[in-house]
C-alpha cells in the first residue's frame, strides 16, 4: 500500500465520520430547540453571570440554580462534542484529500489549510469540556440564600 492510497483511505474515513458527527450534532440541536428553556423569565446576560457565580462558588437563587443545572447538563452531554468533532473531521478530510491529490509530490501550504478548522474544533471541545466540569458543582447543591 502506498502513501497515496493511505491518504485516500483516511480521507474516506474522515468523510464518513463527518456525516456521522453531523447527524449527531443535528440530533443534539433538535433536542435543544424542542425544549422550553428556563431563561425566558430571566434578563439578558443572566447565563454568563450565573455560570460565573457557579465557577466562583457564589450563592445562587432558585432560578439561577435551575438555569445552571439545565445549561450545564446540556453542555455535559456527549452529543455536545459532536459539533467540534464534525469540524475536526472536516479539516482532516481536507488535509488527507489534498495529500491524496498530490500523488507523491511535495505538499504546499494550501494542503494544510485544513489544520485551521482542526485547531478551532479543538478549542471548542476544550471550552465545552471546561464548562461541563462545572456540572459537578451544581449537581447536589441546593439553593442557598
Amino acid at each position: 500500500m502506498t502513501t497515496t492510497s493511505l491518504f485516500g483511505i483516511l480521507a474516506i474515513i474522515s468523510f464518513v465520520l463527518i456525516w456521522v458527527f453531523a447527524t449527531l450534532a443535528f440530533v443534539f440541536t433538535r433536542r435543544m430547540r424542542a425544549r422550553s428553556h428556563v431563561t425566558t423569565a430571566l434578563a439578558v446576560g443572566t447565563l454568563p453571570a450565573t455560570l460565573r457565580k457557579v465557577r466562583d462558588r457564589d450563592v445562587l437563587t432558585d432560578d439561577e440554580l435551575r438555569l445552571a443545572r439545565e445549561v450545564l447538563a446540556d453542555r455535559g452531554s456527549v452529543l455536545a462534542l459532536a459539533v467540534p468533532a464534525t469540524l475536526f473531521c472536516l479539516g482532516c478530510f481536507y488535509v488527507f484529500g489534498s495529500l491524496e491529490q498530490l500523488h507523491g509530490h511535495p505538499p504546499s501550504e494550501r494542503t494544510f489549510l485544513g489544520v485551521i478548522p482542526m485547531l478551532t474544533s479543538t478549542n471548542m471541545a476544550v471550552q465545552v469540556l471546561r464548562s461541563a466540569r462545572l456540572k459537578r458543582r451544581v449537581k447536589f447543591t441546593g439553593a442557598r440564600r
